[in-house]
């Protein structure tokens, strides 16, 4: 879609049935007649419709929700073995005319182009852009040519590539493209998903037809986004602002949707925590029935702060991951519900999550390509269920280099307020040169807290360099401490332990255990036979596998841990 062509058309249409109003009325013959204006001669250009007038090789195209371009679709077209994925409409044109033809894509190797033109066929191309770019190019037709061939496609063995907004502009070929756009209405569901001292960010429910947003603040005009979030920087601390969004296409800009208020934290507040309280309780929610408690996102207690959903999935692309509701699983759990539960929850003060990994995660971030597709990706499922951040809770390798490279590429896309937790495993945290160590290490500034898991491990050795069995006071306390001196925030250590004796494999502690645990940590009182050489009062809090597994024992983890934590100096 062009959206100047696509406003100077609205232009001559008017100017067009004045004249001939004229004309009528005077009485007086045209001298000659002008020529039709120029049309988008695709049809279903948007995807808006799946995959209507459109044909993809081998089964290879489908439509997506995320990411988009413009609408609420867009194609995504897989290479497969000797297919490249070519996505084709056959395309009424004027013979012995000329268009302009041109998409909006990403992902992979991608191309755009016609053929069957009668004069000479086109196309061009782009490798692996990882956001939304146009391809444009132009062709004429030959003097007897009425249809011409475009198509799309990606290349053999490479990712998937996404293709929107797909046109051919020129002379009414007669076949009938798209409609003219009509002014998209105004957004709803807007609403502040995070906060820090100089920042507000924004989400709101994606509008049809819409091609973009403008964000107001006390209204004045901010900024303008392609998606359904943005984040507005530069405020002052400690203070309220009203913001509205509008949605804009080629027909012009919406209604401002209703005012939310958002209040900048104290100075002095952040890192990457968002709003997030002083002291903070993590719990893992489980996407699947395994014995625990079945529950909705709004059956999670209030004390916990952060919910982990758990987990996502790899996909067929190094790197990229998806997730996928477990309808069935879960007792007929909508996604539209799931999506409203948690902006319920986010409206509460509450943070949720995407958690990648798990026991049987087989994510794997290993390569800059890989990188990309991994933040483009998770991104992606921000947007798309307003999850306020990840979870890294690989337990089958991280390549710290890559990992890094790839939070660092989705904190830029997602901005300041994105939650970035993670829960490696007690062997994962025993040195500072262990990969999961130096990712956190290396994401120090956008990083808000590491819940390490401290069961399923046996013994291990503590910041003193004795040896500690898991399921005491001791081992919580002296494997904290190296995270502690070995260069994380307070702020960013939490103790992870399993809800109930069921959760895991070994490792459980009454919640009272946790309470000395973290008493010890904080004020130097409960501790056992390890003392740490000083207290930490900012330690961020406790973590654990599940809100599930802590229902089936009537919550008794988060009832006497939660208080607990929220009560800390």
């Amino acid at each position: 879609m062009d959206p100047v062509r696509r406003r100077r058309r609205g232009r001559i249409r008017t100017w067009s049935g004045a004249v001939a109003a004229a004309v009528v009325l005077s009485g007086t013959a045209a001298v000659g007649q002008a020529s039709a204006a120029d049309v988008n001669n695709v049809k279903n250009a948007g995807f808006e419709a799946g995959l209507s007038n459109w044909t993809c090789s081998a089964g290879s195209g489908t439509t997506v929700s995320s990411p988009v371009h413009g609408g609420s679709a867009a194609l995504k077209a897989t290479p497969a073995g000797q297919d490249n994925a070519r996505c084709t409409q056959t395309v009424a044109v004027k013979p012995g005319s000329t268009y302009s033809l041109s998409s909006w894509v990403q992902g992979g190797y991608v191309y755009l182009g016609v053929s069957g033109t009668g004069t000479t066929d086109v196309s061009t191309w782009t490798q692996a852009a990882s956001g939304w770019k146009e391809l444009r190019t132009s062709f004429t037709t030959g003097p007897s040519t009425t249809s011409v061939t475009l198509y799309t496609h990606g290349w053999y063995g490479q990712a998937a590539y996404y293709a929107d907004d797909v046109s051919v502009y020129g002379p009414d070929g007669g076949g009938g493209g798209d409609p003219e756009p009509s002014v998209p209405a105004a957004p709803g569901g807007l609403g502040v998903s995070g906060t820090t001292a100089s920042s507000v960010s924004l989400r709101w429910n994606a509008v049809s037809g819409a091609t973009g947003y403008t964000v107001y603040r006390d209204g004045t005009k901010v900024t303008a986004v392609s998606g359904t979030s943005a984040t507005v920087t530069g405020l002052a601390a400690a203070t309220s602002y009203s913001f509205q969004v509008t949605a804009t296409n080629a027909a012009g800009e919406s209604a401002k949707s209703a005012a939310v208020t958002g209040r900048t934290a104290e100075s002095g507040d952040g890192g990457g925590g968002g709003a997030l309280p002083k002291h903070a309780v993590t719990g893992y929610w489980q996407n699947f029935d395994n014995g625990a408690t079945v529950q909705r996102i709004s059956d999670v207690p209030a004390h916990y702060d952060i919910i982990a959903v758990a987990f996502a999935d790899a996909t067929s692309t190094p790197g990229a991951v998806t997730f996928n509701l477990d309808t069935a699983g879960l007792k007929g759990y909508t996604v539209d519900q799931f999506k409203a539960d948690i902006r319920a929850k986010q409206a509460a003060g509450k943070k949720v999550i995407i958690s990648v990994g798990g026991e049987k995660g087989t994510v794997a971030v290993n390569s800059a390509a890989s990188a990309t597709a991994f933040a483009d990706s998770v991104y992606a499922l921000m947007q798309t269920y307003g999850f306020d951040g990840v979870d890294i809770d690989l337990e089958n390798g991280l390549n710290a280099t890559y990992m890094t490279q790839a939070l660092r590429a989705l904190s830029a896309k997602a901005g300041p307020s994105m939650i970035l937790t993670m829960a490696p495993q007690t062997i994962d945290m025993q040195s500072t040169s262990n990969s999961y160590f130096q990712t956190a290490l290396n994401v120090k500034d956008i990083l808000t807290v590491v819940n390490m898991q401290y069961y399923n491990s046996g013994s291990m050795l503590g910041c003193d360099g004795k040896v500690y069995s898991q399921g005491t006071v001791d081992f919580l306390t002296a494997l904290a401490c190296i995270q502690l001196e070995g260069g994380l925030a307070p702020s960013q250590v939490g103790l992870g332990l399993p809800a109930s004796t069921r959760a895991a494999g070994g490792g459980y502690v009454a919640p009272s255990v946790v309470n000395n645990a973290l008493d010890c940590l904080t004020k130097g009182t409960g501790c056992g036979t390890f003392k740490p050489a000083r207290t930490y009062p900012g330690l961020r809090g406790a973590m654990t596998w599940s809100t599930n597994w802590d229902a089936a024992t009537g919550n008794a983890w988060s009832n006497a841990v939660g208080p607990h934590v929220h009560a800390l100096p």
